[in-house]
């Protein structure tokens, strides 16, 4: 839509479209009660008039509204206002799709549980439906994808995928060796996934049962298959996920990142052909598109074109892309088509749609990342981010919808093996009952909004542009107090929508002291302090310490003035972080009064730091 209004798509931070909202809201209810009225009208009422009547009925009643008031009271007073539309600038929290919660509101009345058609006719077809929507973000052909609770339990998934897959190559070996005669134990633990699919593909249904049998979920083979390699700037999931899986924390790699905190593509290389050298296997490679504390994008295009090489020489690795925060802003560079557009177009096209009314240039490395993901093996997303859906729903993505098959399961009293989807979703996946509520919320977003410039291309713009006129502005402010003067420093120039900056006195290059204004600031401007609904200026914080990322936080803290020697001795330093996810940001009027507005908030806080 080329004459999409963002703002008609929230309640608003002052609801200013609640009377929409609401009327919506109700309609649906009604459509739902008349719809229960409707069945059978004939049958007997479970509840009479003269129930309704009974003093205990009445009592029941008055101590549900009591319970809801309690409810009411903990919510308000307990509750981040982070709708807010110039006043937060912290957590991946902002604003949620009003079609959505629509959606979701409405589709509990119907009590769907996603794992079984059987009570879920509409909403599971709505989850296979959103699948197809996330193959074709990514750009998987034949791919296929579901929603799983959170990008936790999907990278889980998506080291699930890697393991069973490739220890297929073993299990075949063990059990059927004449279908891989022909290969060393080497060359069956760096087959491509395609070559075991092309393989397991011409299997009858009772050789793959015993080809599965035999595989990682027996529990053989799984410290045979090697390293799990992960950048510094990984989710904390992922040691829970090798953890769950069996493959062991003692398998992870992590490699650095640079100053652009992007993975290290050079050391992942170097790292690699170590392990080639001592002929230890790699299970898989993480890439992050999107790092929930600087926004980064990895260079996927880099990493896809060293497997590639590494490909000639005999060796492959699984690739999982997690992005759980950045996968959305892929909507940023498909056409209306689904097409990848070309970067030399991409800004006539992004002209066209209006998507942005500030200078924003999206840099060519991180185009490249964003267009290479179509190469990987499995891709984790998450709609309660990017895709501003209720919490809680997570998704993940598949190159290959034959992949599926390897990693299924079956429940005869749940589905017929003999189903098709998306009746075997419960077969494919770790969750049992999950909420049809989450998969119409989803769905709903993506009809409203579809997944290329269009539609989210415009919301992930208004975000993007929302974060380059706030780290500018950052970069502008000083603070004259009590004598002193506080700079504040922005972080490199971000990928995505995260903005981390810190304040330092002028002068000043004494590291802890720096980290401790910052670590004060943070108090200041989050819930650690006071009353959080009368506080004018909500963010978070982040620290990066060396154990973490290295030395790679050195060339930032080098540029503020702050000699090489306090890194070494201090070891971190503290920062300021915002999830930059405000759909208002865009709106130059708005920019201007929360700007200033958050400006003599800023001030106050640090006078009120620098006097105590």
């Amino acid at each position: 839509m080329k004459n999409l209004n963002l703002k008609a798509l929230f309640i608003g931070d002052k609801g200013e479209n609640g009377d929409f909202y609401r009327e919506q809201l109700n309609k649906r209810i009604n459509e739902h009660i008349g719809w229960r009225q409707n069945y059978i009208p004939s049958d007997l009422e479970a509840i009479t008039e003269q129930d309704k009547e009974k003093p205990n009925f009445i009592a029941t009643k008055e101590h549900i509204i009591g319970v809801l008031d309690d409810l009411s009271q903990r919510m308000r007073s307990g509750s981040i206002p982070w709708q807010s539309a110039g006043r937060y600038w912290g957590h991946m929290n902002s604003e949620t799709l009003m079609p959505s919660l629509l959606a979701y509101n409405y589709a509990m009345l119907w009590n769907s549980n996603n794992v079984a058609l059987e009570s879920s006719m509409a909403t599971s077809q709505m989850e296979a439906d959103v699948g197809e929507d996330f193959a074709k973000l990514f750009g998987f052909k034949d791919g296929w994808g579901h929603i799983v609770a959170d990008g936790s339990l999907a990278n889980l998934e998506g080291l699930w995928y890697a393991r069973c897959i490739k220890s297929i190559p073993l299990a075949l070996k063990e059990v059927y060796p004449e279908k891989v005669a022909d290969k060393s134990e080497w060359e069956l633990l760096n087959m491509s996934v395609e070559e075991i699919l092309d393989i397991v593909g011409k299997l009858s249904a009772d050789e793959m049962d015993a080809v599965k049998a035999a595989s990682s979920r027996s529990g053989k083979f799984i410290n045979k298959l090697g390293k799990w390699i992960v950048p510094q700037t990984k989710h904390y999931s992922w040691v829970k996920a090798l953890d769950i899986s069996g493959v062991g924390l003692d398998q992870m790699i992590s490699i650095p990142v640079q100053s652009n905190y992007r993975m290290n593509v050079d050391k992942l290389e170097e790292a690699i052909r170590d392990l080639i050298e001592r002929k230890i296997p790699i299970l898989g490679v993480v890439a992050v598109v999107g790092s929930t504390e600087e926004g980064a994008v990895d260079n996927v295009d880099k990493i896809v074109a060293l497997r590639e090489q590494l490909k000639k020489e005999g060796v492959y690795f699984y690739l999982h892309v997690d992005a759980a925060y950045g996968g959305y802003a892929r909507t940023l560079f498909l056409d209306k088509n689904y097409e990848f557009i070309k970067y030399d177009d991409l800004a006539e096209v992004h002209k066209e749609y209006g998507l942005f009314h500030y200078p924003v240039t999206i840099q060519k490395d991180v185009y490249n990342g964003f267009e290479a993901i179509h190469n990987a093996e499995s891709v984790t997303v998450d709609p309660h981010k990017m895709g501003y859906v209720p919490y809680a729903a997570g998704g993940i993505a598949i190159k290959h919808k034959q992949m599926r098959d390897i990693i299924s399961y079956f429940a005869s009293y749940v589905f017929e093996k003999t189903t098709k989807a998306p009746d075997l979703l419960g077969a494919y996946i770790l969750e049992g009952s999950k909420a049809g509520a989450t998969a119409a919320a989803v769905w709903t977003a993506h009809r409203v909004l579809p997944l290329n410039v269009e539609g989210y291309g415009q919301l992930i713009a208004a975000s993007v542009e929302g974060a380059h006129r706030f780290r500018d502005f950052l970069g502008t402010l000083t603070f004259e107090i009590n004598g002193k003067t506080i700079e504040v420093c922005p972080l490199n120039h971000p990928d995505f929508n995260m903005v981390d900056w810190l304040f330092k006195e002028k002068g000043c290059t004494d590291l802890k002291k720096i980290n401790d204004l910052n670590e004060k600031m943070y108090d200041y401007s989050s819930y650690i302090e006071g009353d959080v609904y009368s506080n004018r200026f909500i963010s978070s914080h982040t620290t990066f310490n060396q154990d973490d990322y290295g030395d790679s936080p050195l060339a930032f803290v080098e540029k503020i003035g702050i000699p090489e020697s306090e890194w070494y001795k201090e070891k971190q330093v503290t920062l300021m972080r915002a999830s930059i996810m405000t759909p208002y940001m865009n709106d130059e009027r708005l920019f201007e009064f929360y700007t200033k507005a958050i400006t003599k908030a800023i001030k106050m806080k640090l006078t009120e730091i620098l006097d105590s």
